[in-house]
C-alpha cells in the first residue's frame, strides 16, 4: 500500500475530532487583528474577530500560508518516503494554492489539489482523499478522482448581514444597504471557484434559513447522499439542530455532520451564516 499523507488548509472548517480520527495535518491561515498577527483557530477564534471588526469598523486581514510554511510541512512525510496530497482554498479566492504549488516543486512528492472551493466544501474533498488513500489507492489516482469530484461539489450559505461582505470589498455599500433596507438574506454560492448571489430569503432568521435549507434540499434527485455538512457561522443553537433535523428528514443521508466556520471563512461572512454542503452524483 502507498504511503500516502494528506493535508490541508484550515479554511477546510473539519472539527478537530474529524482531522485526528482521519489523521490530516492542518496548516493554518495567519488573521491579523491590526498589526497583530494570529493563527486561525489556534489564539484566536470567531468571536474575537466580530469584537474586533464591531469595535473597530475594520474586518480583520488573513494572511495566506507561504510557501516556507508549506514545505516545512510536506518535508515532514516527504522525507519519510510519503507522498502528500494537499487540498487548498479555491485558488480564486487566495494566493495559498500557487504557494503550495512553489513548495510542491521544491519538495517534490506533493499534490496540491485547488479545491476550486471553500469551507466543508474543501473538506468533502479531504475525508475522500483520506478514504481513498485507505482503500490502497496511488497518489496520481486519488488526485485525479478529486478533481473530477470537486466539479460535483454544491456549496451555498445563506448570510443574515451583508456587513462584513461590504468591509472585506467583496459586496458595495450600496448593495449592502439595499439588502438591508429589504430585509433580504442572499444565499451565497460557489461557482466556478468564487462566491456568487443565488436565491434571495425575508423573515426572522429560523424562517429564512429554513426556507434556504429547503431551496437546496427539497425535492431533488440529484444528491449524494453519503455526506453532508451543515457549516455554520456562530448561530442559535436551537435553530441549527432544526436544520440539522430537517436535512435528515428531507433526504436519507449516511452521515449530517454539524461543523463551525473557522476564522477565515468568518471573517468574509459574519454571524448567523449557515451553508448545507454536499456532493451531487455522478
Amino acid at each position: 500500500m502507498a504511503k500516502i499523507k494528506i493535508t490541508c488548509d484550515s479554511t477546510c472548517d473539519l472539527t478537530p475530532e474529524l482531522y485526528e480520527k482521519y489523521d490530516i495535518e492542518v496548516i493554518r491561515y495567519g488573521i491579523y487583528l491590526g498589526d497583530e498577527l494570529r493563527t486561525d483557530g489556534v489564539d484566536v477564534q470567531v468571536s474575537e474577530l466580530y469584537e474586533y471588526a464591531d469595535r473597530t469598523g475594520v474586518l480583520p486581514k488573513t494572511s495566506a500560508i507561504s510557501p516556507e510554511e508549506y514545505k516545512d510541512v510536506f518535508k515532514k512525510y516527504t522525507d519519510q518516503g510519503m507522498s502528500v496530497i494537499h487540498i487548498n482554498l479555491s485558488s480564486e479566492l487566495s494566493s495559498a494554492f500557487q504557494n503550495a504549488m512553489i513548495a510542491a516543486r521544491e519538495v517534490g512528492n506533493v499534490y496540491p489539489i485547488d479545491s476550486r472551493n471553500l469551507s466543508t466544501g474543501s473538506g468533502h474533498l479531504v475525508l475522500m482523499a483520506k478514504e481513498l488513500a485507505d482503500q490502497g489507492l496511488e497518489a496520481e489516482e486519488i488526485v485525479e478522482r478529486l478533481n473530477e469530484a470537486k466539479e460535483r461539489l454544491d456549496v451555498s450559505f445563506v448570510i443574515t448581514t451583508l456587513e462584513y461582505l461590504r468591509m472585506g470589498g467583496r459586496c458595495s455599500a450600496l448593495a449592502a444597504f439595499g439588502a438591508n433596507l429589504l430585509k433580504l438574506h442572499p444565499e451565497i454560492k460557489v461557482m466556478n471557484g468564487k462566491m456568487g448571489v443565488g436565491r434571495k430569503y425575508r423573515g426572522t432568521t429560523k424562517k429564512f434559513v429554513e426556507a434556504y435549507v429547503r431551496g437546496a434540499l427539497e425535492g431533488r434527485t440529484d444528491i449524494d447522499t453519503h455526506r453532508i455538512f451543515v457549516t455554520h457561522s456562530p448561530m442559535d443553537p436551537e435553530i441549527v439542530q432544526d436544520m440539522m433535523r430537517l436535512v435528515k428528514e428531507l433526504h436519507p443521508f449516511e452521515e449530517v455532520i454539524e461543523t463551525s466556520a473557522g476564522c477565515t471563512v468568518s471573517t468574509h461572512c459574519g454571524p448567523g451564516t449557515l451553508g448545507v454542503l454536499f456532493f451531487r452524483k455522478k
